[in-house]
């Protein structure tokens, strides 16, 4: 059979979910297909976009079967087409049939680790609009909105229906406030970048500022608050803990809260660490120290080698030079491990497994509703 060509059509039943959330399909010839907009078991008419190595890339012409759990996107906005905000790319799916998504893709992904045992069920996020406390939006100066799905191009909005409330009020000014001048980007620039949070009114916006970091649901935030204060509180508070990728100290706090006498609080933003310790949590001396760097974090375990406690939440990447802080005498008894990247945390959680720690618990939960993101909450011990 002839190759799969550009612009060719063809009908296929979608088989899975790829890890960014995008449909796999299957050529007639065999080749498999990325499509955005669709869900295991749908069949439908896709067209021929594009080829990357043996991959190639498809959009949905017409859906012939539909699944059972499609909805109406609650957001004007929502698509897959070229001006469409590609935020949520979700949000045609009934939420329970996100929530089940996402725990397969947990429990198929760490299969190999044998800790399917230890998994819960994933914790669905409290509520699934008006969650997100924080959001970047793009401007030309001219329009305003996010990226719309697989591009780089401006997607205008008029609304999103997943900020708070206040977040929302913030957009509106914003909006009102265009066409500006002073939005248009510099150059080089595809676009100026306007940083918004519930905490801050719409007149402190600063074009191109990017906000301190903080978890963008903050119900859920609180719930993974709860969950690490609950499992510390377990411990001897005379153990020496080190935390990881610590930013302003988000569970720093709460570890701090336990009554822990000595936390070497690490960061690798030097802005962060002079927020961590502004805050003078008690027992609590931050570091500055890059752990993107093995020769960095070799030199932190030197420092760190009396430490019992591990706490880490590092960002998608995961902890790649974790067996920097691992060597094969390691004083680690209890491990917290909180990931926002199911594929990074497997990896890492290999070389804990190696290193003689086992999972007593993993929690995963929904931070972000409508999209395929999952936040994982695991407890080793050794």
């Amino acid at each position: 059979m002839q190759a799969a060509a550009l612009h060719q059509e063809f009908t296929a039943t979608v088989r899975d979910l790829a890890t960014d959330g995008r449909g796999i399909v299957e050529h007639p010839t065999g080749q498999v297909f990325f499509v955005s907009g669709v869900w295991p078991g749908e069949t439908a008419r896709f067209r021929v976009t594009g080829f990357k190595q043996r991959f190639g890339f498809a959009q949905l012409v017409a859906l012939l079967e539909p699944a059972p759990a499609r909805v109406t996107p609650p957001c004007p906005h929502h698509g897959v087409g070229e001006r469409d905000c590609g935020g949520c790319p979700w949000q045609f799916m009934d939420y329970r049939a996100q929530c089940d998504a996402k725990e397969q893709r947990v429990r198929k992904t760490l299969a190999r680790h044998g800790i399917d045992a230890h998994i819960a069920a994933l914790r669905p996020a409290p509520d699934i609009l008006g969650y997100r406390n924080r959001a970047q939006f793009k401007t030309d100066g001219r329009q305003l909105g996010f990226v719309a799905a697989g591009s780089n191009r401006l997607a205008p909005i008029t609304d999103c229906p997943i900020l708070t409330a206040h977040n929302r009020d913030t957009l509106r000014t914003l909006l009102g406030q265009l066409p500006n001048t002073a939005w248009k980007p510099q150059r080089k620039r595809g676009w100026t970048t306007l940083d918004v949070d519930d905490a801050m009114p719409a007149g402190d916006v600063v074009p191109n500022q990017r906000r301190p970091f903080r978890q963008g649901n903050s119900a859920q935030n609180s719930y993974m608050r709860q969950w690490l204060a609950e499992r510390v509180q377990r411990l001897d508070p005379s153990r020496t803990v080190t935390e990881l990728f610590a930013g302003s100290g988000n569970f720093t706090e709460v570890i701090a809260a336990r009554g822990f006498q000595a936390i070497r609080a690490v960061e690798g933003v030097v802005e962060s660490v002079a927020q961590l310790d502004a805050r003078a949590l008690q027992g609590t001396h931050a570091l500055c120290h890059n752990l993107f760097v093995e020769a960095e974090c070799r030199q932190l375990q030197a420092r760190t080698a009396n430490s019992s406690v591990l706490v880490l939440d590092p960002p998608r990447d995961g902890f790649k030079h974790i067996a920097a802080l691992l060597p094969k005498k390691h004083g680690y008894r209890d491990v917290f491990y909180i990931s926002c990247d199911v594929a990074t945390f497997s990896r890492d959680l290999q070389v804990l497994l190696e290193a003689g720690l086992t999972v007593r618990e993993l929690q995963p939960l929904d931070l972000f509703p409508h999209t395929p993101h999952v936040e994982l909450l695991c407890w080793l011990q050794a």
